[in-house]
């Protein structure tokens, strides 16, 4: 050991100047490999010499000044996304996916915790910022036209807002919650549901996901029981028990329509604590497609997007990395109907877990 390093010198901090002399290239390559570009289609830098590059930073320990560098190039290297909520497997799969692509161009994801995404985005700025529950009201409109008036990059999800200087990203769930409904009226006729308070709430006025449930059942001549309905808030434990709740009757349903995926493995799990077979004793479809439909034990009955994640992934990537904001795009991904085992009731019998 040096003798500096016994004395407890402080070691110089890595330059952009070392790491050029450690990988043998000039500093205007390492530069330019840190700006994210490197690796991209035309003129730029060769995947060897990225990799000797980002090699070398490693080993020196070095880190980008990301502060110059945005206010040298206008960049942050940051994407953004607010989630209404984190522990829902469609916010999950969601983030995961952002963060798998945005990795693989240099960029870094930061997930908002705060509820108010107008002044978390207000004060942090970002290449891209992802909204999946702005709202749609006159409020909502007016935050995120301020946003996009400071210079925001914007893509929001909604199944209500018109594109207007942001992307918007539309994935209607209502037909694929009828197709779910559907798929269960082929063998059921005592279906009950899982669903939000607010679901059943706005119902009344509008439509949500827990109108196909209402409309399903009686298109075929069958009033819904309100025992059969079961509201859950939030959370997965709320779910849990809202389907503990609905399958502990005397008369429980013979099918259970979920208004989320997490809701139906909540359904799945609380039939198992039951003693209750999935799907010979009670069949459970869910919403949302979510990469834990294939997790749960029968596979899940879904309905939802094909290659969501990933394709909108690709798309606040773009977004964040293009050389100028865009005007604003309508992308929609419409829902198919993805069976598992938790209907399909040709397959052996499941027992539930001992």
């Amino acid at each position: 050991m040096s003798h500096a390093a016994d004395s407890g010198a402080p070691r110089r901090r890595p330059t952009l100047r070392m790491v050029a002399d450690l990988a043998g290239v000039s500093t205007a390559t390492v530069s330019y490999v840190f700006s994210g570009r490197a690796g991209t289609t035309g003129a730029g830098v060769a995947e060897d010499t990225a990799r000797r590059v980002h090699a070398a930073a490693d080993e020196l320990n070095y880190r980008p000044n990301r502060s110059a560098r945005a206010m040298r190039t206008g960049r942050t290297g940051m994407v953004q996304l607010s989630l209404h909520m984190l522990s829902d497997p469609w916010s999950l799969a969601v983030a995961d996916a952002v963060n798998d692509e945005a990795n693989r161009h240099g960029l870094t994801t930061l997930i908002l915790a705060d509820g108010d995404w107008h002044t978390a985005l207000d004060r942090v700025e970002s290449d891209v910022a992802y909204l999946d529950g702005a709202g749609h009201d006159e409020v909502a409109k007016r935050k995120l036209a301020d946003l996009v008036d400071r210079g925001q990059r914007l893509i929001v999800f909604s199944e209500h807002l018109e594109p207007a200087g942001y992307d918007v990203v539309r994935s209607d769930a209502i037909p694929g919650c009828h197709l779910a409904m559907e798929h269960l009226l082929e063998r059921h006729t005592a279906i009950g549901c899982l669903v939000a308070e607010a679901a059943v709430m706005g119902a009344e006025h509008g439509v949500t996901r827990y109108t196909p449930y209402l409309e399903g059942l009686r298109a075929r001549g069958i009033e819904p029981d309100p025992a059969w309905t079961a509201t859950f808030g939030g959370t997965q434990a709320s779910a849990f028990q809202a389907a503990v709740r609905l399958l502990s009757g005397e008369h429980r349903p013979t099918a259970v329509y979920a208004t989320t995926d997490f809701a139906a493995i909540a359904a799945i799990n609380a039939a198992h604590m039951l003693g209750l077979r999935v799907p010979h004793d009670v069949a459970v479809v869910g919403v949302g497609n979510t990469p834990d439909a294939q997790l749960v034990a029968p596979t899940l009955t879904t309905v939802g997007p094909t290659d969501f994640y990933e394709r909108q992934a690709e798309l606040i990537v773009a977004r964040a990395l293009a050389p100028e904001r865009s005007a604003g795009e309508l992308h929609e991904f419409p829902w198919s109907l993805f069976p598992g085992g938790s209907t399909d009731l040709d397959a052996p019998a499941a027992r539930p877990p001992a």
